[in-house]
């Protein structure tokens, strides 16, 4: 199941309501996460992986990080996976959520026409390469929806000195609806845009764009575990969401999925491990 910002009000309270009911029963967790992960698939094969092993059913509802954060506001989930660390830290300053978990990452890159225009290929720095595209006029697509893809471009943009303004910078009407719509209209008007390299990957072939600068270590995406603080909401199921969030980070069980997954379809893997747990690991 998906929520995407947009959708009827109606759909929007029936997700809730479906939230509220699920906290009658323990045994199910429901988790709001931002969209790319699920849209790569990596969100369903965690799911599917823990209730095999444990019992513990877990459903999903999609949006991008801002939407997702401010659903779990409502104290109707009890985690939240996102990607956007300055948002993250007001939700739990807050009290909205208990702590930021360090869970896996993958990187944006800078994806744009082959013939690249705005003459950006090979760059090292993200940051100058928008400074050119800026330049130029090159058209470029912003999400627009204050998700973590979003709000990860902007900061880059304030990296460069930038506010990108005029009619070359296009925000999509539906970038509330995730990143394969937007890479999709991205390669219809030949323009460039960031975008994180799994879902690049996962549709390479249905679009003609290239990644023409990646690598920059300001273009990190680093993904986050939040539970839901149950001192605040009472009625979230926070025991086994916890014992989700471990299960997520062990290295013989969530982070050796995250590890693995997409090596069978792409050659390489379209996320890395982060828990502390791992990186503990992997010192010794």
């Amino acid at each position: 199941m998906r929520l995407l910002t947009g959708l009827p009000l109606a759909i929007a309270a029936l997700c809730c309501f479906m939230a509220t009911a699920a906290h009658a029963e323990k045994g199910f967790i429901l988790l709001a996460s931002t969209i790319g992960p699920i849209d790569a698939g990596i969100v369903s094969a965690l799911e599917e992986s823990f209730e095999k092993e444990t019992g513990i059913r877990v459903r999903h509802v999609g949006a991008g990080t801002g939407e997702a954060l401010k659903l779990a506001e409502k104290g109707n989930f009890d985690l939240v996976m996102v990607h956007a660390r300055s948002l993250e830290e007001k939700f739990i300053a807050a009290g909205f959520g208990t702590e930021r978990i360090p869970f896996m990452y993958n990187d944006f890159v800078l994806v744009g026409p082959a013939g690249d225009p705005a003459g950006v290929r090979g760059l090292k720095s993200a940051t100058d390469a928008l400074r050119k595209i800026a330049e130029t006029s090159a058209p470029f697509v912003t999400r627009g929806d204050k998700s973590g893809t979003h709000v990860a471009e902007m900061e880059l943009w304030g990296k460069a000195g930038l506010k990108p303004s005029g009619t070359w910078y296009k925000t999509y009407e539906k970038g509330s609806e995730g990143n394969v719509p937007t890479l999709r209209f991205t390669s219809n008007s030949g323009s460039y845009t960031l975008i994180d390299r799994a879902t690049y990957l996962s549709i390479q072939k249905e679009i003609k764009l290239a990644i023409l600068v990646e690598g920059d270590e300001a273009m990190l995406n680093r993904i986050s575990l939040i539970p839901v603080n149950p001192q605040k909401f009472p009625r979230v199921n926070s025991e086994d969401a916890a014992l989700f969030v471990r299960w997520l980070s062990s290295p013989a069980k969530g982070q050796k999925i995250v590890a693995e997954f997409g090596k069978d379809r792409f050659g390489a893997a379209l996320f890395f491990p982060d828990s502390r747990e791992w990186n503990k690991q992997q010192k010794h």
